[in-house]
């Protein structure tokens, strides 16, 4: 913290003796006097006191555990970093169109690339330490937000929406090291304070309807975006000129929202490969849709997709059917399916799915997973149950209330309950290796894990059969 002053300081101290000179740096003349300004504004210097404060904290707990938690962590500061050089560009430039947009992203777009790789191939070792932060990088996305029709949500819920998904391997990290090493635990409660509080109190003070462009300033951020073919941008930056291109060349109100969908979506992911985050408008449902009756189909940009998500069962499904039950089937390894309107009258079957994580944003009446392998499954709030059947290895969070929670022919179980959901009625049957996991006391206490009883004992007495269940303690 205090070499964070410091530099600040020294920072301060050469802005004063570059100005008394008159000296400026080659290449500085016209803009030099405007990064002065923009880097002095209090916006930016929040966001400089939002880094020293809590990347500053995550930092340090990182450089006690050093290796790939080091690195990861050292990603984290660097986008940080590229996002306080973005924030003073926004107050040095109009806002551009979409291609302009993508290029202006690209150098966020690249770090979150960079975190992204950390995580791919043979499983690393620290592996939910480098998926949370890769996860929750998404969140510096907010900037982008243009407005109630770009297809993303008001930076502050983006950022709060964001951290949902990186939370639910940062719970694991909490949970693992609870009792083996306190420096992972501060790592953990150290990157959630970043985001929440702190991006989204920063977003929430100063741009809680998105980045402020200028209105003087330069008309382009590059020079890729003046490309004559809008929808064909310049080749050189690639990952974000394709998520934008596409954008450009759609006329059909609903179209813009699935294709900034994806922009996010390849923002938080490094590549075009887990398109998995799709939005369903109301010209996707079927009650919307003439040419078509009963269920809604995949987008032609899901069928180009090469994610290897198709199994033997059939192809992969994330659709609403007769506008009353939500199915997803065969989803295999997409870490992030999002189900985001939905309400209470409605069903979600999820089934055949494996190394996938599905988020269920609304209330909806029931959700059965069914006959699947690694999958992980957040929901805010059931009005009936949720089941899991037949599955191996499933990971459930519940955000909000489930009056019923049953487990048949599962093997491996891991269920987070809020503190809405701790009156829930949990049902296990012909199940192992089922853990419930409950927040502690204290807003940051630890979370505790409990296993439901596996094994009874069944001792005739008094004309019938008492069974209790078998305890095993740690002595």
């Amino acid at each position: 913290m205090e070499e964070k002053l410091i530099q600040r300081l020294e920072s301060a101290v050469a802005r004063l003796e570059t100005l008394s000179t008159g000296f400026r740096p080659r290449g500085a003349v016209e803009s030099g006097a405007d990064d002065d300004a923009a880097a002095s504004d209090p916006s930016i210097l929040a966001f400089d006191d939002l880094m020293g404060q809590f990347v500053g904290r995550v930092s340090a707990a990182a450089e006690k555990i050093g290796g790939k938690v080091l690195e990861a962590t050292k990603i984290v500061e660097e986008a940080f970093s590229v996002q306080k050089e973005l924030l003073i560009k926004v107050k040095q430039t109009q806002k551009p169109d979409m291609a302009g947009l993508a290029e202006f992203l690209k150098p966020l777009n690249e770090v979150i690339m960079k975190a992204n790789a950390l995580t791919e191939g043979r499983r690393p070792d620290f592996f939910n330490h480098l998926k949370t932060a890769a996860d929750s990088l998404s969140a510096l996305a907010w900037i982008a937000y243009s407005g109630k029709d770009c297809g993303m949500s008001l930076p502050i819920a983006h950022v709060e929406e964001s951290w949902q998904m990186a939370e639910f391997y940062n719970n694991k990290i909490l949970v693992e090291y609870k009792s083996k090493d306190p420096n992972h635990v501060e790592w953990a409660k150290a990157l959630k304070e970043l985001y929440l509080p702190g991006l989204r109190d920063y977003v929430k003070s100063f741009y809680p309807l998105g980045p402020v462009w200028s209105a003087t300033g330069k008309a382009t951020v590059s020079a890729p975006s003046k490309a004559p073919a809008p929808s064909a941008p310049a080749p050189p930056p690639p990952p974000p000129a394709s998520l934008f291109s596409s954008e450009s060349s759609q006329t059909s109100s609903s179209r813009p929202k699935e294709g900034m969908a994806a922009v996010f979506q390849e923002i938080s992911s490094g590549k075009p490969v887990t398109t998995g985050l799709r939005k369903v408008t109301d010209d996707m449902k079927t009650k919307n849709r003439a040419e078509r009756t009963g269920i809604v189909g995949a987008s032609e940009k899901e069928r180009r997709s090469s994610t290897p998500s198709f199994s033997k069962a059939g192809p992969p499904k994330l659709e609403l059917q007769m506008g009353r039950k939500w199915v997803v089937e065969n989803q295999i390894g997409r870490k992030n399916l999002v189900i985001d309107d939905c309400d209470a009258k409605q069903s979600v079957y999820i089934f055949g799915c494996k190394d996938s994580v599905l988020q269920i944003k609304g209330k909806v009446n029931n959700i059965t997973i069914d006959k699947c392998t690694k999958m992980g499954i957040v929901f805010a709030d059931v009005v009936a149950a949720c089941e899991i059947v037949n599955c191996n290895g499933i990971e459930v969070q519940c955000q909000g209330s489930a009056p019923t929670i049953s487990v048949d022919n599962t093997s491996g179980c891991q269920l987070y309950l809020s503190k809405d959901s701790l009156d829930t009625s949990i049902t296990t049957a012909k199940s192992s290796e089922i853990n419930v996991l409950v927040p502690g006391a204290e807003p940051d206490g630890d979370w505790g894990e409990h296993a439901l009883p596996e094994q009874f004992v069944h001792v005739f007495k008094d004309g019938q059969f008492v069974t209790t269940p078998v305890s095993h303690s740690g002595g």
